[in-house]
């Protein structure tokens, strides 16, 4: 079979760019130039793009071109890189408070001496324990969320959550509804999993709904992936008569909801969650690892009854089960009240660390919650996101672009700064950074 001719122009570039032939932060030439430059049609330079972006070399910018990436930073993918030992990280989040230590500590004691170890060692139900399933339920009902333990199901956090709920409700080629700005992990297993996804625009105040009732007018749309509170990375909680039509759109469509509520906790006298609004469409996922430990795995899916042995399946075929003893532990905290005190604490940190970034970052504009630990910075038209990568990560401070959190081809011209892992000196002396490296690229 012959090979097209466009690819022999993908391998060109693709060699000169990793032979540093065509340097990091180069433009490249526009589609028409390149096509004009190589004979062929214009949706066919299109597609020598595309897959020079598909194999991470190069990365679009909205209203600027396509450039080079740099290599040696691998800045545009969701991996958990190595961070310098003495850097300053705002690219990952985990949130901790004063003597969440000594808590650990304390309930490997008390589980010691409950009697119960040997039942923890054993294998436990699929979808966890009728008594930690319960005591997820006490706890979201205090939330607003009216559920029984029957449509809960404990999971390995709420990545593992997200994981299991698309694997029971999508087949591969099915379409989601997304914001064109989400959380990278869902936009991995989206594309592990073969879904395609449909991004929405975004408005100041959450997911553009009149996008969403066009695109489901056009194409037949299978689910709606959707963070309506205390969103990541941009921050809105999106309001009562916004999710009621939200919610009027995914009935009237038969949409499947996917609501992440991972940061939800994060926000007080929020509106309804999406699942207790319409929960014969909608599967809830959250966790522990936010409020409580990142290394606590400990998550939980509230289902409609129906799908419960599906998602019940994907638990048995993943991982079998929520490991016994960090079920209990979790659980044991949710009922002694130490997790509310933890998400009070929290509540109060995030804004704390908000008002610092705020004013270390001066006049520059900014995107986020008043009281979530991230901070979303879209940058100057004259300034180049992975040159100021670059340049930080020269200061030892890390940051991201807003190349994993894109589902659009344009990536948005933005940094994510995430503010809960470091200490409040370090913030300030990192922000600080941002902005000045910001202002310094202006002026190159």
């Amino acid at each position: 079979m012959r090979t097209p001719k466009y690819k022999g122009v993908v391998d060109v570039l693709a060699d000169e760019i990793r032979t540093g032939r065509r340097p990091a932060g180069m433009r490249l030439p526009t589609h028409r130039e390149l096509a004009a430059a190589e004979g062929i049609a214009l949706v066919t330079a299109s597609r020598v793009y595309a897959e020079l972006g598909a194999m991470g070399l190069v990365s679009s910018e909205q209203g600027r071109g396509t450039f080079v990436r740099d290599l040696a930073m691998d800045i545009d993918h969701f991996d958990q890189r190595t961070v310098a030992v003495d850097a300053i990280d705002l690219s990952f989040n985990s949130p901790s408070v004063p003597g969440q230590a000594d808590l650990l500590r304390q309930a490997l004691r008390d589980l010691a001496a409950a009697g119960d170890l040997e039942s923890l060692l054993r294998y436990q139900p699929h979808r966890g324990r009728p008594q930690d399933r319960e005591a997820v339920a006490r706890y979201l009902r205090q939330r607003g969320l009216q559920v029984g333990r029957e449509r809960v199901l404990m999971v390995n956090g709420a990545q593992h959550g997200l994981a299991v709920a698309a694997m029971a409700m999508f087949q591969p080629g099915d379409v989601i509804a997304v914001d064109a700005i989400t959380y990278p992990g869902f936009i991995v297993l989206a594309r592990t999993l073969g879904l395609e996804l449909a991004p929405l625009p975004a408005s100041a105040d959450g997911v553009d709904l009149d996008a969403l009732e066009q695109l489901c007018r056009r194409r037949r749309v299978r689910g709606l992936y959707a963070i309506p509170t205390v969103h990541n990375p941009l921050g809105w909680v999106i309001d009562r008569s916004a999710r009621d039509r939200l919610i009027a759109i995914a009935q009237r469509y038969e949409l499947a909801v996917v609501e992440d509520a991972s940061y939800a906790y994060l926000a007080e006298d929020a509106p309804p969650p999406l699942a207790m609004l319409a929960p014969e469409l909608t599967v809830y996922v959250s966790g522990l690892s936010k409020s409580v430990a990142t290394g606590l795995r400990i998550g939980y899916v509230v289902a409609p009854e129906a799908l419960v042995p599906a998602i019940e399946r994907v638990i048995m075929a993943t991982t079998w089960q929520t490991p016994g003893v960090t079920a209990a532990i979790a659980c044991r905290w949710l009922e002694d009240g130490t997790v509310d005190r933890l998400e009070v604490q929290k509540r109060a940190d995030a804004r704390e660390r908000q008002d610092i970034t705020l004013a270390a970052l001066g006049e520059l504009r900014s995107i986020g919650h008043p009281s979530s630990y991230v901070r979303w910075l879209p940058l100057p038209p004259d300034t180049r996101p992975d040159r100021i990568v670059a340049a930080l990560a020269a200061r030892r401070v890390a940051v991201s672009t807003a190349a994993p959190f894109a589902t659009t081809a344009a990536v948005p011209h933005a940094l994510r700064l995430a503010i809960g892992s470091v200490s409040l000196a370090e913030l300030k002396h990192a922000v600080q950074a941002v902005r000045e490296e910001v202002e310094q690229d202006g002026l190159r």
